[in-house]
Order: C-alpha cells, then sequence, then structure tokens
C-alpha cells in the first residue's frame, strides 16, 4: 500500500530541502528531523566519504541525529553539512553539555556524498559552492519532494543512465517506512539491452513507468570485463540515502534496520557495492514512546526491514526514471 505522497515526506517529523547547481551540476539534499530522531548507518561500499558516521556506532555516546546531508562534489561536498550545523546551532538544536547560554550547543549532522566531479564545470576556485547549497536547501524544506537530477541527484550516472534522487513510501502494519535515495551508481538500474528496471518486481501501479518485468538471464547479463574496466575508469559510483519510519525503534533495531534495507540496492542495481563504490545507508526513527526488544517488536523489524528493503528499490528506479525524463 502506497501513502498518500509516496516519499520520504510520507514520514511525520521529517522534512527535506534540495537545491542544485546547474553550472557545475552538482547539489545537496538535506533531511531535516524536528527533533532529535533516532539514527543508524550501514556502509557497504569500498570507497565511502563521510562525516560523523562513527558517532552512530551502539558504543558511541550519541544515537540521535538532528539532520543528515547527502550531497554531490566528493570530498568537497562534506562542507555542506558544516553550513547546517551552524543553522541549527543557531537555533538552539542539537546536544548541549554545559548548560550554559554562551557556548553553542553542537547540532549532529552526519553525511555522505557521492562523486560528480566529471560532470559540469567544477571550476570553483576557492570555494565550492557547497555551504550556499546547503543553506539554500536548509531554507526550502518541506514535505513535498522533487524527483530526478534534483538535489544531491543532480549531476548523477546510474551506470551509463543519468541517476538522481528518488524516494517511495510504504505502510505496514503499526507505521510506515520510507526511502530517499541518491542514484550516482557503478552498477545498472536497467536489466541490459531493455527498458526494465531490476527492481520491477517491486513496483507500486505505474511509479516507474510499469514497464513490466524483463527478461532476467542471470550472470550473462554483465558486460564483459573490458567493458566493467571502462566503468570503473569513470568512477561514477555511489549510492546514498535515507530510510526512515514512524515506528519508535532502539539503537540496536535501526542499526539491524539498516543491514536489512540495503538489500533493495542489490534488488535495484547490478553490480552493487563495488570496490570504488561509496553505497552508505542511513536510518532514522521518528517514532515516539517505547521501543521494546520483544519477541513481538523483533517481528515487527522483520516485517519492517523487508518493506524497507522494497522502498529502497523502489525509490532507485523513481530516481532514475524520473532523471530519464527531465531531459
Amino acid at each position: 500500500m502506497q501513502m498518500s505522497g509516496n516519499d520520504l515526506g510520507d514520514i511525520p517529523g521529517l522534512t527535506v530541502g534540495q537545491a542544485a547547481c546547474s553550472t557545475a551540476e552538482t547539489g545537496v539534499t538535506v533531511i531535516v528531523a524536528d527533533s532529535p530522531a533516532i539514527a543508524a548507518v550501514d556502509i557497504r561500499g569500498g570507497g565511502p566519504g563521510t562525516r560523523e558516521t562513527d558517532a552512530l556506532g551502539l558504543s558511541r555516546l550519541v544515537g540521535q541525529v538532528d539532520a543528515i546531508v547527502l550531497a554531490g562534489g566528493s570530498v568537497y561536498g562534506l562542507a555542506a553539512a558544516d553550513r547546517v550545523c551552524t543553522l541549527m546551532g543557531k537555533e538552539g538544536r542539537g546536544v548541549g553539555l554545559t548548560g550554559r547560554d554562551d557556548i553553542p550547543k553542537s547540532p549532529i549532522v552526519p553525511a555522505a556524498i557521492l562523486w560528480d566531479l566529471d560532470r559540469g564545470d567544477k571550476r570553483w576556485g576557492a570555494e565550492p559552492p557547497y555551504r550556499d547549497l546547503a543553506e539554500a536547501a536548509y531554507r526550502s524544506r518541506s514535505t513535498s519532494i522533487n524527483l530526478g537530477a534534483v538535489g544531491a541527484g543532480k549531476g548523477a550516472m546510474a551506470g551509463a543512465h543519468k541517476g538522481g534522487v528518488g524516494s517511495a513510501s510504504a505502510a505496514i502494519a503499526g507505521g510506515r517506512v520510507a526511502a530517499l535515495i541518491a542514484v550516482n551508481s557503478f552498477g545498472s538500474p536497467y536489466v541490459p539491452g531493455t527498458p526494465h528496471f531490476w527492481a520491477a518486481p517491486f513496483e507500486q501501479g505505474a511509479e516507474f513507468g510499469g514497464r513490466g518485468v524483463g527478461p532476467h538471464t542471470g550472470i550473462a547479463d554483465f558486460p564483459p570485463d573490458t567493458a566493467m574496466a571502462a566503468m570503473a575508469g569513470a568512477r561514477r559510483n555511489t549510492t546514498i540515502g535515507v530510510v526512515a519510519t514512524d515506528i519508535p525503534l532502539t539503537r540496536a533495531q535501526a542499526a539491524r534496520l539498516a543491514i536489512m534495507a540495503q538489500t533493495g540496492m542489490a534488488r535495484a542495481l547490478r553490480p552493487v557495492h563495488a570496490p570504488t563504490d561509496g553505497d552508505i545507508l542511513f536510518v532514522l526513527s521518528t517514532g515516539k514512546g517505547p521501543a521494546p526488544d520483544t519477541e513481538a517488536a523483533q517481528l515487527r523489524l522483520l516485517t519492517l526491514g523487508t518493506a524497507a528493503a522494497d522502498v529502497v528499490a523502489r525509490a532507485i528506479a523513481r530516481g532514475v526514471y524520473a532523471a530519464e525524463h527531465m531531459g
């Protein structure tokens, strides 16, 4: 069952802002929680670019976040989180350990970046655009989410095809789950030689074209080694995103959900989690109230994780499909 918006905006307590630079073909997507959200991260790619992901470990002090930033620009894009931190700190958001008004709080804003340095004009001199893009994204956030070559997906590629930002959601017993993904993958979202998405079995309605299921012929669908080497040389890799739910979770449950949700990337992209990819998935729980670690809660997590993998796969195909049709 789809939610009304079929995107991350269906999760109460979250807003999304996006901004992009057409000249540089790059951008920033900011996901902001109205109040600190339980968070986790799962990193599968061989070449990740991150900020503050270590803070989300189960043995760490802080298990909640104020926002998540996704950006293009490789290492330069990590600066986007600096501006989001500054803006949220000015609003009084973040962790405060002293109780003193003259010491600013520390917003927790993990970030992940994708590689788009070979797209557009990146001759930005001493000041890359990511701080300004982050501020524009932060100030424009809402529950209405544009898909395609927008935000962090502005300069994205999905294999040899256009990539972009995609989102999808679903209702399950007790709540909702949604994903927002910036698709800049090494692998292809399409069955080779066809217009059919690998994610086709999970499509709801005609949310990414209704093209149906193509001929899946297994390992023979991989391009030859020479083509794979050329693709790797292009370095157009990394699929990053956020899965969110309004079901209350413990930190350990959120970590397990992140692992289960990563399966959605494997359902929608082939190959995936390659040595040059930086594939990363964050999980956010905005749910309030107890998150019991009971047998019933484990069964609910099983259902939630399965649905999360489905919405990740659907979000990937929706992002690529939207980018296809943006011209």
